[in-house]
């Protein structure tokens, strides 16, 4: 009697599983499409003509046309965005090598050969976060306009070195506590001195936590615009900055500005894609014990 009442019991159970399952992944897909939504739009919009794109509403059967990404390129005697695309490149690879070599001995102190009091080095770490970031405008303006360095793509360097370096020794400090101790142990036996072991031992271990947290400071970097906006000019405009060139007191050109925040955003999303293994790995580390 027990056994036949078990069986309907189990059954029910499992198809109320089924159907909660079935739910979670049918609220899971719509909001991945409500997120993506705006980005489809774009891409769409990218390829309207301005007077298609700048329609209320938009029309979804507008004919396409590549004139907005002839216009990002400068086809048309426009400016070229490569110079942008450069300075982007250099502040963001710059800094983020820079971040590099700075949070990994830093992690490696806070995590493995721990220093005295080192929660409080780390709180003082994220403490430089909690500063809005318009608060330090002014002081790094003057800083590098008596520096000399306004519209001088090295100031965004040290920047952004300095911005990502707290997010970037909390992220290693995490990774590197998952290190074993003892082959580090061991290869200090071998002789090895610190920068090697750090190099040739703690690096390759630590790899996906190395690669989630450089492609992070990689992105804050290339997408910061608030500094470059007001340190840059001419010389060291960065690829955001470029953006707000299709301003213009003539009004809004949507169809260039959506052409050029795509290109402008493939840097990151190849990254992103290429080195997106690492950072699965990177950010779940130390998630299961």
């Amino acid at each position: 009697m027990s056994a036949t009442a078990t069986a309907p019991d189990g059954a029910a159970r499992a198809r109320s599983a089924r159907t909660r399952q079935g739910l979670l992944s049918l609220v899971t897909w719509a909001l991945s499409l409500a997120f993506f939504l705006p980005i489809a739009w774009m891409v769409l919009t990218s390829f309207h003509s301005e007077s298609d794109a700048a329609t209320n509403p938009p029309s979804l059967a507008a004919s396409l046309t590549l004139d907005g990404y002839r216009d990002f390129f400068g086809a048309d005697g426009g400016a070229s965005p490569w110079p942008s695309l450069l300075n982007s490149l250099v502040a963001s690879g710059g800094s983020t090598l820079l971040v590099l070599v700075l949070a990994l001995p830093a992690a490696y102190a806070l995590s493995i050969r721990r220093v005295e009091k080192w929660t409080d080095v780390l709180f003082f770490f994220l403490s430089t976060k909690m500063l809005p970031v318009v608060a330090g405008l002014l002081p790094v303006y003057l800083f590098a306009r008596d520096a000399g360095l306004l519209d001088n793509i090295w100031v965004l360097v040290l920047l952004y070195t300095s911005m990502n370096l707290p997010i970037a020794v909390w992220m290693m400090q995490s990774f590197l506590a998952e290190v074993p101790v003892a082959v580090i142990e061991a290869a200090q036996i071998d002789g090895a001195r610190l920068p090697t072991v750090l190099s040739r031992v703690v690096a390759p271990i630590a790899a996906p936590g190395i690669a989630a947290t450089s492609l992070i400071c990689f992105i804050f970097s290339w997408n910061e615009m608030l500094f470059a906006r007001v340190l840059t000019g001419v010389t060291a405009q960065t690829a955001p900055v470029m953006l707000t060139t299709f301003i213009t007191s003539q009004g809004l050109f949507l169809a260039k500005v959506c052409a050029a925040s795509l290109m402008i955003s493939l840097p990151v999303l190849a990254a992103g894609f290429a080195a997106q293994d690492k950072l699965v790995q990177g950010l779940s580390l130390g998630a299961v014990k």
